[in-house]
């Protein structure tokens, strides 16, 4: 390892030199712990007994040769302090670890090196030659909580393994027309309502689910299936657990040493961006997940705590993280050409996707939170009152193309009180389908790459518990199923036309039609492609409008691709007629009460 480019915060590999390295016979480990009086190895192979290890490189690295250990074996470090007392910890770069309460790191082998049956032979050579970034393609997203879309049994504790899950998803992913897969924190957390987002095991895949190996089918199975796969990655905070990283050499060598910003919202610690031995764990982790997993994307968590001090504007811009978001990214971009990174932000800080070369963050896609807030406010408020917000809906365009945003309905939005997104539409039970129906057409017209988190699309009416699996028995009332149906066909819809994400991201791929009925709540729009036209007109008012009539050029005929009011959906009209024939470039419309039609131009 470049010692020099530890320090400075240049490494991306640095866990090809720490942590615990099987070889031909037996391993060597390895750690960093400057602070550290000295260290001992305990595991499986000692008796729990303890080992010395020795100071290598500089003094401030320790290392230790064990024969008589293998792979799948437990470890921990026994790390004395300046005034004698000791921590067992786990390994910071540990490629496994114990189920929780259980806090031993597990000796993992790398899926690079042979003769083992701890790793994996991907075979996904084809999908990671043309996967991309998908600017000009389509990118409709699930989001996963790995232990929570469906469960073996009602017991809490009681998971499917990656590759068992893997075999109950693609074929749903598949069907329901989501061809990329975002899935919750996988690092190794000590609590489940954590849902991964403090972690201990930086570059251990959470034993919840089986084995790093077995985490690598599940992403080939994907790839071999066409599905993408992004993970939720947290380079903000860690966990306050005495075994894992906090005061880990006795100090704070991680984590700020003092309180007003060293502790998070969340009562986490927060990392220490400035320091380059930081700066190297997190880049390595980021990496680690994309080499060694074959990972397709990152999606980066509350950014917005690294811009800026505590994630309060009123508080300063800390700078430090801010460069350290740049060279990360950048060098993650140099790595990996094809990988897409996310950030979850919900600051209005500028040039958040553009590149690092041109003075951004680098970021491919920056979740459109502003977006998704006004929205679900819009569709919150009663309808005689939605004149009043009409242009919440057409604020999103007046910004958009400041950055490459990503539109979000994510687990945040159905937990702790917030309701479901189909709860969060106005009015009665039987109201919210037809208005979650011409909302979730709005969401899939409206230009940026999609995400919806799991649940959402069979119109879920149970705020999200990790503790149990989704209420897919839901889908035995046929106005569930319906809307499930009907989610569907919006899914491949999105998939099949170019129009829908071809031009996301140019200003020539959107067009108001006409967005100036307030009184009606009625808005028009044409999205573009190379190669083709498509019409969305929406009606948010719970009253019937007819004789709408609009000024279409260069068409005679518009083609109906969809409509949310549809019987088949659970919706009012049956669409005899699938043809628009215009009469003096004038196209006239009867639009249902909270509905939405799509129609190509032919």
């Amino acid at each position: 390892m470049d010692f020099y480019g530890f320090y400075t915060g240049k490494i991306f590999d640095a866990y090809r030199f720490l942590g615990a390295h099987p070889e031909a016979e037996g391993v060597t480990f390895r750690t960093f712990a400057p602070g550290a009086l000295r260290i001992a190895l305990i595991g499986e192979f000692t008796g729990w007994q303890e080992w010395e290890m020795h100071k290598v490189y500089d003094g401030n690295f320790w290392e230790c040769y064990a024969k008589e250990a293998k792979p799948g074996m437990m470890y921990k470090y026994r790390i004395y302090k300046q005034d004698h007392s000791c921590m067992d910890h786990c390994d910071p770069y540990g490629f496994g670890m114990e189920l929780r309460p259980n806090t031993a790191s597990i000796v993992r082998r790398l899926a690079g090196n042979a003769s083992t049956d701890l790793s994996y032979a991907f075979q996904d050579a084809s999908w990671m030659q043309k996967r991309s970034d998908c600017k000009d393609k389509p990118l409709n997203i699930y989001e996963l909580h790995f232990g929570s879309f469906r469960k073996p049994s009602d017991a809490a504790d009681d998971w499917y393994t990656y590759a068992e899950l893997a075999d109950l998803l693609i074929p749903y992913l598949k069907e329901y027309g989501y061809n990329y897969v975002e899935l919750m924190p996988l690092s190794e957390h000590p609590c489940d309502e954590s849902w991964g987002y403090q972690n201990t095991g930086f570059f251990s895949p959470t034993s919840r689910y089986g084995t790093g190996a077995e985490l690598m089918e599940f992403v080939d199975k994907c790839h071999l299936n066409n599905i993408g796969v992004i993970l939720d990655f947290v380079p903000v905070h860690f966990a306050v657990d005495g075994y894992a990283l906090a005061n880990y050499d006795g100090t704070a060598l991680y984590e700020y040493p003092h309180h007003d910003v060293g502790v998070s919202e969340w009562g986490s610690c927060n990392f220490m961006h400035s320091r380059g031995e930081v700066r190297s764990f997190l880049q390595s982790a980021a990496n680690y997940w994309l080499t060694e997993y074959h990972m397709d994307g990152i999606r980066m968590d509350a950014i917005s705590r690294m811009i800026y001090w505590q994630g309060e504007p009123a508080r300063g811009v800390n700078h430090t993280a801010v460069d350290f978001i740049r060279e990360m990214n950048r060098g993650l971009k140099e790595l990996h050409p094809t990988v897409m990174l996310f950030a979850e932000d919900s600051t209005s800080y500028p040039d958040v996707t553009c590149p690092v070369s041109e003075g951004g963050l680098g970021f491919d896609y920056k979740w459109d939170m502003g977006w998704m807030n006004d929205t679900l406010d819009y569709f919150r408020t009663g309808p005689e009152y939605r004149q009043e917000s009409y242009h919440k809906l057409t604020f999103s365009m007046m910004y958009f193309y400041n950055d490459s945003f990503l539109l979000p309905l994510s687990h945040d939005e159905v937990v702790h009180g917030k309701a479901t997104i189909m709860q969060k539409m106005h009015g009665d039970y039987d109201e919210k389908f037809p208005q979650a129906r011409a909302f979730y057409m709005y969401m899939y017209a409206h230009p940026g790459k999609k995400l919806n988190f799991m649940g959402n699309e069979f119109g879920q009416l149970r705020e999200w518990d990790e503790k149990r699996q989704q209420d897919w028995d839901i889908l035995s009332y046929p106005i569930h199923d319906a809307f499930h149906r009907f989610m569907k066909d919006l899914n491949r819809l999105y998939l099949k036309h170019p129009a829908f994400y071809e031009k996301d991201y140019e200003a020539d791929g959107f067009r108001w039609i006409d967005c100036h009925q307030e009184p009606r709540c009625i808005y028009a729009f044409q999205r573009f492609a190379k190669k083709e036209r498509i019409l969305a007109v929406f009606n948010f008012s719970d009253q019937e409008q007819k004789n709408y009539k609009l000024e279409i050029t260069e068409t005679k005929k518009l083609t109906l691709l969809l409509a949310s009011d549809s019987q088949e959906y659970g919706g009012v009209k049956k669409y005899n007629k699938t043809e628009i024939i215009l009469k003096n470039g004038q196209a006239v419309f009867n639009l249902s009460p909270y509905s939405a039609v799509y129609y190509k131009l032919v």
